[in-house]
């Protein structure tokens, strides 16, 4: 009865500017708070409290034509209920691959980190953007580069991350200036080979400045020797950049940080916490050695309207001009809260962990007939061939290679439509479609790298 009333005095006294009622708030704040917290139950029931349950689909595959005739997907002149909202909620849950899922191997990020995703879900209902609206998410930011850095013409090889040649397009270098270098059988940049393309570009008129390597490259997880690569690089006077986007977080492992001898030689670092760490898409880190204040001379552009200078407060934590973004997320929060939450040996722990399951899983295809390595790893990527019982006694000439090469992508889609699991594939320099399984989450356990082995085999004996 008292808002009926509050109502009626609000439409008496209405101000009108241009038929618009200006008393008031309009949106209904009860209501929204409902659905949010309506939301909120579904989100924990069907994804978080499901998260670590083998017996859950990997995903509910469905082609996307069908797809569109299954959810509403038109957007019209008038709102829609809030019961219907969380149904559309439910429906694109259940649709969606289950990333966080023990069976997901698909690609270089994999399972839910619990105290990250707390964080994530504080920084998207605060929706900060500057120091000045949350001063305490640019101080995280700014303490976990401070500890990152402790823990640690173009010239890069073939085996690079996409992202480098995108760059050179991006910066106005052109894809035609990168050279690309040769890389040994493991995918390991050749030292040899990088000074003969440094000597080559300047032949060429070229001036070489910036050579890019790779610590974990996407496919076979290789480390390049960046210690001689830097003995070049310091040679010839060229920014040493080291993409260690997925092998960065070895070095958080005293047992496995010799994968990146020679790190801190470098000028630049990239980091993917996101990847390894769990710090949930996306979360990344650059990293330079510089301590000229090197991106904020470079990038900023010193926006009178927000980055003043004459602030009551120490400007020097206001960061955000130095970054290529303006409105970001807080990145770096998730990241903070998870390490925080499990320490340094926490970390730690869930690196070695991984590369162990990693070596029991080498063991078991070494043992079972119809597996094959392509090599050795040396990191968390495991690459090989299954053989099928039809094709295990041809002499390996092209015919075998050929039947071998539709044999990956005819499993994967077994596996997807089944919901069973989740495994990448690939060719690589030559050599046909492999399976690449990649081990990241603490909840894959022994059990599930055996039904990994048991799963293909059972889908694939009859090709």
């Amino acid at each position: 009865m008292n808002n009926q009333r509050e109502a009626l005095q609000r439409k008496k006294n209405a101000i009108l500017v241009d038929g618009v009622i200006l008393n008031g708030p309009v949106a209904d704040a009860k209501a929204g708070e409902k659905f949010v917290e309506e939301a909120s139950k579904i989100i924990m029931e069907e994804v978080i409290k499901k998260a670590a349950d083998v017996t859950e689909k990997v995903c509910e595959w469905h082609p996307p034509e069908k797809l569109k005739t299954m959810l509403d997907l038109e957007l019209k002149d008038t709102g829609e209920t809030h019961q219907r909202l969380l149904q559309f909620c439910q429906d694109i849950i259940r649709f969606s691959v289950k990333t966080n899922h023990p069976r997901f191997f698909n690609q270089l990020y994999a399972g839910i980190d619990y105290y990250s995703l707390a964080a994530r879900f504080i920084t998207e209902a605060l929706n900060p953007i500057s120091l000045e609206i949350l001063p305490e998410l640019y101080l995280f930011c700014s303490f976990l580069s401070s500890c990152s850095r402790q823990i640690c013409c173009f010239s890069t090889t073939s085996l690079c991350h996409y992202s480098v040649k995108k760059a050179a397009s991006f910066l106005g270098i052109g894809t035609q200036n990168v050279y690309f270098v040769k890389s040994d059988e493991r995918g390991k940049m050749i030292p040899e080979e990088l000074e003969k393309q440094v000597q080559r570009a300047r032949k060429e008129g070229s001036a070489p400045f910036f050579v890019s390597a790779t610590a974990g490259t996407t496919v076979l997880g290789a480390f390049d020797p960046l210690d001689e690569i830097a003995d070049i690089c310091e040679k010839h006077d060229l920014w040493l950049h080291v993409d260690a986007s997925w092998g960065g977080s070895a070095l958080l492992s005293r047992k496995h940080r010799k994968l990146l001898q020679g790190i801190h030689r470098a000028n630049s670092v990239a980091w993917n916490p996101h990847k390894m760490l769990m710090a949930g898409i996306q979360c990344c880190a650059l990293l330079v050695k510089d301590s000229s204040d090197l991106l904020k001379r470079c990038y900023s552009a010193n926006a009178s309207y927000l980055f003043q200078q004459d602030k009551f407060y120490d400007v020097s934590y206001d960061t955000g001009d130095k970054s290529i973004q303006c409105s970001r997320r807080a990145d770096a929060f998730k990241f903070w809260m998870t390490w925080k939450a499990l320490g340094t040996s926490g970390l730690e722990e869930r690196v070695n962990r991984a590369l162990a399951l990693a070596r029991y899983l080498v063991d078991e295809i070494k043992k079972r007939e119809g597996f094959q390595l392509l090599l050795e790893p040396e990191y968390a990527n495991i690459c090989f061939w299954y053989i099928p019982p039809s094709l295990r006694n041809m002499e390996k000439g092209q015919e075998f290679w050929e039947k071998l090469n539709r044999v990956a992508p005819i499993i994967k889609e077994r596996l997807m439509k089944k919901g069973s699991m989740m495994l990448g594939y690939q060719p690589h320099r030559g050599k046909v479609n492999f399976f690449r399984q990649v081990i990241i989450s603490p909840q894959v356990s022994r059990e599930d790298m055996d039904f990994l082995l048991d799963e293909i085999d059972s889908l694939g004996k009859d090709l």
